[in-house]
């Protein structure tokens, strides 16, 4: 199988996906193998929401017409371009995937299946829905797919390299089970906004989408505001006050009542709004419901802070502060060129002998 078929393969994946959109499903007569598979998507929405309270409908949707825009035949070539792939000797990649997200562990899907090699998933429980229908429909449209798609719920055996995504807990038993195979092993990271007190409404705004999409679960979620001394929290919760609704969620609601309750009797000195509360603190892994900020004197001392905390960053949320940082509003929609970690996990696949 070239690659070319193999990215044809996906664009359509891509197409199939982007039919299942937050404002409601559109079947079009175009799209390959719709009579067979499209039902089906309807159903495995239905039952990942089922499986998962934190799955809502809309952020199943949100994950599935993202993927729906990056798999085009156009944004496949161009990830792709830089590497040399044509000389792939097919090894087992055995995938660990998390499951505090819908489809979270798909871009490790794609790209060991888009390089030449074979994916042997183990998922979590909280995320099992999605991943083996899309894999179905993959296969439908290429069968060559059939012999390099395998799921297990075992303990993962018979593979060549291993991509691991959990904890910092869990990373330590992948560390040791894994050590001895060329592999990636991913820990918790989170994400940061960098605040000057210039930022509009609208920015701010659009930094409601980094918070509250997945309810604040992903790495790519913003779980902390750096800001300067003597910022004003009144602009933020104005701007943010869009996204009050989120309390409509009796899981979200819990945490934020729950959360606030440990805070008060601990004393903590909090801002809050109804459905937000901000915390001053160093850490950057926040509980759900809550924003950790901490203040900064200048740019250049923010900056050193952030580069000795990388390992703990996924993505900074920033106009012009930092060298690499992301508009308002972008975290969870990364480009294909967008690694966790910032490890090049295409250049890893590539170098497995």
């Amino acid at each position: 199988m070239v690659l070319n078929d193999r990215v044809r393969a996906f664009s359509e994946l891509g197409n199939f996906l982007s039919q299942f959109k937050s404002t409601g499903y559109e079947q079009v007569d175009t799209v390959l193998l719709n009579d067979d598979f499209f039902d089906g998507m309807v159903n495995k929405i239905d039952s990942a929401v089922h499986y998962n309270g934190w799955f809502t409908k809309e952020n199943v949707l949100f994950s599935l017409n993202e993927w729906g825009q990056a798999l085009s035949k156009e944004n496949l070539n161009d990830w792709l371009s830089p590497y040399s792939l044509k000389t792939i000797t097919p090894k087992t990649i055995g995938a660990i995937m998390a499951g505090n997200i819908p489809l979270v562990g798909f871009h490790d899907f794609l790209s060991v299946l888009i390089v030449g090699h074979k994916v042997l998933i183990k998922q979590s429980s909280d995320d099992d829905q999605l991943l083996p229908f899309l894999a179905s429909y993959l296969i439908a449209v290429a069968p060559e797919f059939k012999e390099y798609i395998s799921f297990t719920s075992d303990r993962l055996s018979h593979f060549d390299a291993v991509i691991a995504t959990g904890s910092n807990n869990t990373s330590r038993y992948f560390e040791y089970y894994f050590g001895k195979v060329p592999n990636i092993i991913r820990k918790s990271r989170n994400s940061v906004a960098i605040l000057t007190g210039k930022e509009t409404a609208d920015q701010l705004t659009a930094l409601g989408k980094d918070i509250f999409r997945y309810y604040g679960l992903g790495c790519r979620s913003v779980s902390k505001l750096m800001i300067p001394e003597g910022y004003d929290f009144d602009q933020f919760f104005k701007a943010i006050y869009p996204y009050h609704d989120i309390m409509n969620s009796a899981k979200y609601a819990n945490n934020y009542d729950y959360n606030k309750a440990v805070y008060l009797m601990s004393n903590y000195k909090l801002f809050e709004n109804g459905f937000l509360m901000l915390k001053e603190d160093k850490s950057y892994a926040s509980p759900i419901a809550t924003v950790f900020y901490e203040t900064y004197v200048s740019e250049s001392k923010l900056s050193e802070k952030l580069k000795n905390d990388e390992e703990k960053i996924q993505c900074v949320v920033a106009t012009d502060i930092v060298h690499e940082n992301i508009d308002f509003g972008q975290t969870q929609s990364p480009k294909l060129s967008d690694y966790a970690d910032g490890i090049d996990i295409i250049e890893f696949l590539t170098k497995i002998n």
